[in-house]
C-alpha cells in the first residue's frame, strides 16, 4: 500500500509537470497562475503546494527534467582520467543541439525558458536558481576545457575562463535565434558544424589566449 501512495504521488507530480509545460508554452510562465495548472492537471492548488514551494520551484523542476539525459556524458568530459575530454564536450554539444531540434518536449521547455519566461517579482526565486545553475554550468565546462588543454587538445595558454563563457554564450545564443527563428537555418543536420564552429574558437582565437 505504502509503494502504491508513493507511486501515485509521483504519477501527480508528472501530471503536474506536464500541465504546467504545456500552460507555460501556451500562455507564458507570468501570465499562468497555479490555479490554471492546477485545471490543466485536473488536481487542486494543494496538490500543486504539496510537490512544489512555489511557481517558481515548479518551473525549475520542470527545466531540471533537461540534464538527466546529457549528465553521464558531462560527468566523463570533466573526469582527469577523460581521455577524449574535448571529444565528450564536442558529442555533449551535438547531442543538445539534435535533442532541442527534434524532441517536442525538449524543444518546448526551452522555448519557455529562453522566451517565455519573464523574472517578475514572483519569481525572483527561480532568477536565483538560474544564477546558481549558470554557474555551476561555468564550472563544469571549465574544468572539461582545462582537461582537454592538459591532453593537449586545445592550446597550453588558452584563457579557460574567458573561453567558458565564450562557449556558454555561444551555445546560449545558437539556441536562442533557433527557437525564435526555427525557419532561418538548420539546427539538427548541421548540429555538428555548429559545434565545430564554436569549438574552433577556443582553438584559433588569439583573443582567447592568456
Amino acid at each position: 500500500m505504502v509503494r502504491r501512495t508513493k507511486e501515485e504521488a509521483q504519477e501527480t507530480r508528472k501530471q503536474i509537470l506536464d500541465a504546467a509545460q504545456k500552460a507555460f508554452y501556451e500562455r507564458g510562465v507570468a501570465r499562468t497562475t497555479l490555479a490554471d495548472i492546477a485545471t490543466q492537471a485536473g488536481v487542486t492548488r494543494g496538490a500543486i503546494y504539496w510537490h512544489f514551494e512555489n511557481k517558481a520551484d515548479l518551473v525549475q523542476a520542470m527545466l531540471d527534467t533537461l540534464h538527466e539525459p546529457l549528465d553521464a556524458l558531462a560527468r566523463a568530459s570533466e573526469s582527469q582520467d577523460e581521455l577524449d575530454p574535448l571529444g565528450c564536450l564536442r558529442q555533449l554539444m551535438v547531442q543538445l543541439f539534435q535533442q532541442v531540434a527534434l524532441d517536442p518536449q525538449t524543444r518546448r521547455i526551452n522555448e519557455i525558458l529562453f522566451h517565455k519566461c519573464e523574472f517578475t517579482d514572483e519569481m525572483c526565486d527561480l532568477r536565483r536558481q538560474r544564477q546558481v545553475a549558470t554557474l555551476d554550468c561555468n564550472v563544469r565546462i571549465e574544468l572539461s576545457l582545462r582537461n582537454a588543454v592538459n591532453r593537449g587538445q586545445l592550446p597550453h595558454d588558452l584563457d579557460t575562463a574567458r573561453a567558458t563563457l565564450t562557449l556558454h554564450a555561444y551555445v546560449d545564443g545558437m539556441l536562442g535565434q533557433w527557437l525564435l527563428l526555427p525557419d532561418s537555418f538548420e539546427l539538427h543536420e548541421t548540429a555538428e558544424r555548429w559545434v565545430d564552429t564554436g569549438l574552433d574558437m577556443l582553438r584559433l582565437s588569439p583573443a582567447l589566449r592568456k
